[in-house]
């Protein structure tokens, strides 16, 4: 594997976040003009001399429908992500039931912490642990007053210290590479298009049960779900570009994070043989989100099987786990 400087890797994600926040915007904004669009040819048109009706838009009215909705959309999506960016270390614990690790709880996980952190020169991050018997730890955070180190008591129990060491060195890794911020900008957009999906589908779903019976009713109601049904055609697509942006949070933040957290710890074995253990029972029990998981050391069995595991496979952050420790043995 090519090696890549921290301060490379740093200068990367940042671009990589800036380029992010134009490209989400510039997919919603896609999918709003795509809706008006389509919702204009179905409505537009006229009779030809045969006494067809020929569809036909009128792109100066989608113009200008796109331009009144402009300041809303920008505004609505704008306001969204400034409260879930700065909410986000809250939203992560309430996602996984992380609560703070105090030192008194743990001095063990203190002292391995303050120590890879004296070596490589950053402050202390916050520690947060999860009581759940499956293994795993990730890191998370935007700057220095929320980066988190979260970890499971399973983790504390399994490992040994030099193998504990290895996993916190990862996870200090992806902050000092500013890894953590470039994720949750992904998981924010990804859950904003999510929700205008569900909110979507479930508008859909409820004009379709509970719809009026008159004629006029019905009638009327079958124009509202062609255009449901076109919003959630355009809120699919726009969720497909939205996974696709996860191809450029490139893989090899992961074997970055593993080279930086074999030598922090001074062992690439311990951490290769950490991974070999978390890989058994990664994840946590009450999280069923594929963001979140994103965040994750080892992506969960949960999220690998099925059609859906498939697709996310295809747009997988994370490297093949038995590939990680192949690279860490060879150090």
């Amino acid at each position: 594997m090519k090696y890549v400087g921290i301060q490379t890797q740093i200068d990367r994600n940042n671009r990589m976040s800036i380029l992010l926040l134009l490209l989400f915007p510039c997919i919603l904004l896609g999918m709003v003009y795509v809706f008006i669009a389509v919702v204009s040819y179905l409505n537009g048109g006229y009779y030809d001399n045969a006494g067809e009706w020929v569809s036909e838009i009128s792109w100066n009215e989608v113009n200008m429908y796109f331009l009144g909705a402009l300041p809303w959309v920008v505004i609505g999506v704008g306001i969204w992500f400034t409260i879930a960016y700065f909410a986000n270390t809250s939203i992560i614990a309430n996602a996984t039931n992380a609560r703070p690790l105090e030192r008194r709880e743990n001095p063990r996980v203190y002292n391995i912490v303050e120590n890879l952190c004296m070596t490589c020169g950053m402050d202390m991050p916050q520690i947060n642990v999860v009581h759940d018997d499956m293994l795993n730890a990730f890191a998370s955070g935007i700057n220095k007053k929320t980066y988190t180190v979260t970890v499971t008591t399973g983790l504390l129990n399994l490992l040994n210290d030099d193998e504990l060491a290895g996993v916190i060195g990862h996870e200090l890794t992806h902050i000092r590479n500013r890894d953590t911020r470039l994720l949750i900008t992904s998981i924010i957009f990804v859950g904003i298009v999510s929700t205008i999906m569900s909110l979507v589908v479930r508008m859909l779903f409820n004009h379709m049960m509970f719809g009026g019976s008159s004629r006029d009713n019905k009638r009327n109601g079958a124009g509202a779900v062609v255009i449901m049904l076109v919003g959630l055609v355009c809120c699919v697509i726009a969720y497909f570009f939205t996974l696709l942006t996860r191809f450029a949070i490139s893989r090899k933040r992961e074997y970055m994070a593993d080279a930086g957290g074999a030598e922090l710890c001074g062992n690439p074995l311990a951490l290769a043989s950490a991974l070999k253990k978390i890989s058994g029972a990664p994840g946590l029990q009450d999280v069923k989100r594929e963001d979140v998981a994103q965040l994750f050391i080892i992506k969960p069995h949960a999220f690998s099987g099925g059609i859906q595991g498939f697709f996310n496979s295809m747009f997988a952050t994370h490297p093949d786990t038995a590939k990680r420790i192949q690279v860490l043995e060879q150090f």
